[in-house]
């Protein structure tokens, strides 16, 4: 039986592309990112798209939109925007109007009742649990709905994404119990190997820094001044910045002992750290190439996010490197 599937918060579409690896269709996104819109599009020509901030959209701008179509299941996703509740974003800006988002999507689910709910977001989401919390808030909707649930945090290289991404994912039924599905890599499965990077990059044309391929606009990577080139050359497979000769360093890391992964290269048989929305900048974050002396192309974060390699992401760099970093691995939902 054919499935349909309607994204909120769709991003570029990571959910959509796995849920339709999946089987189901995708019909239906809302998001305000109009490079985002500009991507699903591109990759999802048949779906509609309502491009805008889920607190001006009513229940009614939506309905034309979801119709059930000869009896086919309905899915909802949900993967509000999560920073407010990331590790990095702890004890700042309380009053952040993003932690009510999650509470918009309650509109939509107690209007449709979809047969099937998922929701991804970082572990922080379930860890602010003050009293009416927006997750506790939408676990009360569901039960109050009549929802089977699961849900727990998860890490995403169980799943085939080679990174390591601890998510919390949540599954919910209207017919019956649930269970989010067992990891499918790793010690006591099929697959006792954790993907590594090079699993999923291996394959793509070298490039130099600055560079963009010729047969793929999204194969592009940035930048790097002379004395950062300098630096990257200087770092071994899984290096750091400790690895620089003294020359190399920057005068805040002289003092400073944390923040280690910055200006690191991955490790080609270990999944690489968890990507943010700066993914291809090479002073963010262990971003840098296994190999090459330049960070990871638009490209390659997004096989490293499970995409597949005819995904066409739209905008300007740092614009097709928020929507990746802010994707839901194809991987995992797909699974």
């Amino acid at each position: 039986m054919r499935i349909d599937f309607f994204d909120f918060f769709s991003g570029c579409g990571g959910t959509s592309r796995g849920m339709q690896e999946a089987g189901m269709e995708a019909r239906f996104a809302l998001d305000l990112d109009p490079d985002a819109k500009r991507t699903f599009e591109s990759n999802f020509p048949k779906a509609r798209f309502i491009c805008s901030d889920i607190r001006d959209v009513s229940v009614d701008d939506v309905a034309p939109h979801i119709k059930r179509r000869h009896g086919r299941p309905l899915v909802f996703g949900a993967c509000a925007p999560c920073q407010p509740f990331s590790r990095q974003m702890q004890n700042r800006r309380p009053s952040d109007g993003r932690k009510s988002l999650l509470g918009e999507f309650h509109r939509f689910v107690e209007h449709f009742l979809p047969e099937y709910i998922f929701l991804e977001n970082v572990p922080g989401l379930e860890q602010a649990r003050q009293e009416n919390g927006p997750f506790e808030d939408f676990l009360a909707l569901l039960d109050r709905l009549g929802y089977y649930r699961d849900h727990q945090v998860i890490l995403a290289h169980d799943y085939g994404v080679p990174q390591r991404r601890r998510r919390l994912v949540l599954l919910a039924c209207r017919s019956g119990p649930i269970r989010l599905p067992e990891p499918t890599h790793g010690p006591g499965t099929g697959k006792p190997d954790l993907p590594g990077v090079w699993d999923w990059i291996s394959d793509l044309p070298p490039l130099e820094a600055g560079e963009t391929h010729p047969e793929d606009v999204n194969h592009r990577a940035a930048r790097l001044s002379p004395i950062n080139l300098e630096r990257i050359s200087s770092t071994p497979e899984g290096g750091g910045r400790m690895d620089w000769p003294e020359q190399l360093e920057l005068e805040c890391h002289k003092t400073h002992v944390g923040h280690t992964d910055v200006y690191g290269r991955m490790l080609k048989d270990r999944p690489a750290p968890a990507l943010t929305t700066r993914c291809i900048s090479l002073s963010n974050g262990r971003y840098g190439h296994p190999t090459q002396n330049r960070a990871i192309s638009v490209r390659e974060a997004a096989r490293i996010q499970t995409f597949p390699p005819d995904f066409r992401f739209l905008g300007r760099q740092n614009s097709m490197a928020r929507q990746v970093g802010n994707a839901v691995p194809v991987e995992l939902a797909s699974v």
